[in-house]
């Protein structure tokens, strides 16, 4: 089964998002990099953002909203210079396809705000088989309480 049957993906565009800013607005929350990815369906340069390289215990959220999308325990090191990781918090992500640059691939997007995380490719690990590819500039990282 292709991700666009597994995911039953749809046009991100159509959709409405719980958190919702004016353009203005998310440019005065993120930082030009983040507002380049999360807003402009950018992508950072391989092995560039410190967390790809963080092993703490603790949660991944989107940068835009705060929206929590992945345990730490779920990353693994997948050798593309992105944090990767199998599978998201339920319900903590949405995916449309993506046909830029003259390619067929799923997109990852933040549920709450609807911001470009990155994309999902059926070569991870078990058990779900999946790796989704995020932009670390996309998310924010809290460690555990120890």
């Amino acid at each position: 089964m292709g991700l666009t049957r597994m995911f039953g993906t749809e046009k991100k565009q159509a959709e409405t998002f719980p958190f919702q800013l004016s353009d203005a607005e998310w440019r005065e929350r993120l930082t030009p990099e983040q507002y380049r990815i999360l807003r402009g369906h950018g992508t950072e340069r391989a092995g560039s953002c410190a967390l790809n390289y963080e092993k703490r215990a603790g949660t991944f959220s989107c940068a835009g909203c705060d929206q929590k999308l992945f345990k730490s325990g779920k990353k693994f090191e997948s050798g593309t210079g992105w944090p990767s990781v199998d599978q998201p918090l339920e319900g903590a992500v949405g995916t449309s396809e993506d046909f830029s640059f003259g390619m067929h691939r799923v997109e990852v997007h933040c549920a709450n705000c609807g911001g470009h995380l990155g994309h999902v490719f059926p070569d991870g690990p078990p058990p779900t088989g999946l790796r989704y590819c995020i932009n670390g500039e996309a998310m924010n990282f809290e460690p555990d309480a120890g």
